[in-house]
């Protein structure tokens, strides 16, 4: 009698193990290789960008305000070409999107050389600018690409573990940025010849990479957003099923408003945080150089890393939404301890929030295009804009840092703020 009630317990175990969504499917791991490959190209290219930031003061003198202008050419490409993206996408294909990002980067990257040929921070903005619309378009392409590549239930632990290596690529940017470029004298010359053979050597590898992935055979895909997500475990991060009556439009799909919003404050604190962080370290630890400065942002995104691969991990037992919550909450805090200005207590302080942070952007873009069915692709492309934030924020950062770079790191905490209301109530998705 005893052996005969614990079959069906087994039998029950075994199912549940069974009906137990998968990372991804065999026939999709050559493509998600390839395309997580992809978050760390952008990921160099995001956090060059603040290394030019402060290479362009010393070799250009512009103020902190003027090269906050660097994350508006950045940012500001993606608010322009993120709904482009989008239709190219939709009528031509992941494929061939990818294929347009990396062309529009490798261009960017070769626009560098004239730039640096004339010495001119407006041409300089135009590359990264051109640059930037291709990293707009790998963006918009690949996370529902990668959000596409199995089980819509899974979708958030492969975002994260994607936007893991977008985390490697955010470790390799100063890294380089700082050996090739901060380390070089000051001189107009030689400081903008090292950045016109730097990225002439980027754009040739972006260019080869192109070539590659045209040869790559991606499998036929099938949009689990595009289906009906009725499945009891999608209530755990707040999702409800597709209504089989009156389709919504996009924009009455409250959760992907939301998420839009908030990924547009969640990248302003992203781009205002990155852009002064070498400056804060440089005017706020004494001895500290420009160079080493760029290392220690470079181990800080060494932290970003760890934490969206122990994200990841995590979100097994805990809903990405609760995550997203705690950590908002932290940042708050870790941004009031920047501003004190306690010597290495509060940069410390600056380089945890890259930890905390590092979750953020693929947990509030996966959060965002739940149960959109058909916009899915066109969810993205508005999730795209929503990091025009990292245009428009550093600038007004950088105002404040005229004055003090500490007390700037006041204004991120606003930012924090929204975050922590999507994560705690206006993720939840609603019929």
């Amino acid at each position: 009698m005893p052996q005969l009630m614990t079959m069906p317990r087994k039998q029950a175990a075994t199912q549940a193990v069974q009906n137990k969504p998968s990372f991804t499917d065999r026939k999709y791991v050559v493509t998600l290789i390839f395309v997580t490959s992809l978050f760390m190209l952008w990921g160099i290219a995001i956090t060059m960008g603040d290394v030019l930031n402060r290479h362009f003061q010393n070799v250009l003198h512009v103020s902190k305000a003027e090269s906050g202008m660097v994350q508006f050419s950045i940012f500001g490409a993606y608010a322009i070409m993120g709904i482009p993206a989008g239709l190219f996408m939709k009528r031509f294909g992941y494929k061939k999107g990818v294929l347009l990002g990396l062309f529009l980067y490798a261009s960017g990257a070769f626009l560098f050389i004239p730039a640096a040929d004339a010495a001119s921070f407006g041409f300089f903005r135009i590359a990264l600018f051109i640059l930037a619309c291709g990293l707009a378009t790998l963006e918009a392409v690949a996370h529902p690409f990668v959000a596409s590549l199995g089980d819509q239930r899974t979708s958030d632990q492969r975002l994260n573990f994607a936007q893991a290596f977008n985390g490697l690529g955010a470790v390799l940017g100063p890294l380089i940025g700082g050996f090739f470029i901060l380390s070089v004298a000051n001189g107009v010359e030689s400081g903008l010849d090292a950045v016109k053979l730097l990225y002439m050597a980027i754009g040739t590898v972006i260019a080869l990479i192109a070539i590659a992935f045209s040869f790559v055979k991606v499998p036929a895909l099938t949009d689990p957003h595009a289906t009906d997500a009725s499945d009891d475990e999608t209530s755990e991060t707040g999702a409800m099923a597709v209504s089989q009556q009156t389709p919504k439009k996009l924009h009455q799909h409250r959760h992907f408003v939301w998420a839009v919003v908030t990924q547009f404050f969640n990248v302003a604190a992203q781009g205002g945080t990155w852009a002064f962080f070498i400056n804060y370290g440089v005017e706020k630890i004494p001895g500290l150089t420009d160079e080493r400065a760029a290392y220690y942002f470079a181990f800080s995104m060494v932290l970003m890393m760890v934490g969206r691969f122990i994200g990841t991990f995590v979100m097994r037992f805990v809903a990405p939404n609760k995550l997203l919550a705690v950590n908002a909450l932290i940042n708050i805090v870790l941004c009031v301890v920047v501003a004190q200005s306690w010597g290495w207590t509060s940069f410390v302080a600056l380089m945890m929030l890259n930890f905390f942070f590092s979750i953020m952007y693929p947990t509030i873009f996966s959060l965002g295009l739940k149960n959109l069915g058909v916009h899915t692709q066109q969810a993205s492309s508005f999730m795209v804009m929503g990091v025009v934030g990292g245009a428009l924020f550093p600038p007004v950062m950088g105002i404040v840092a005229n004055h003090d770079v500490a007390t700037a790191y006041y204004l991120p905490v606003i930012c924090y703020a929204i975050i922590f209301l999507f994560g705690y109530t206006l993720y939840k998705v609603r019929k």
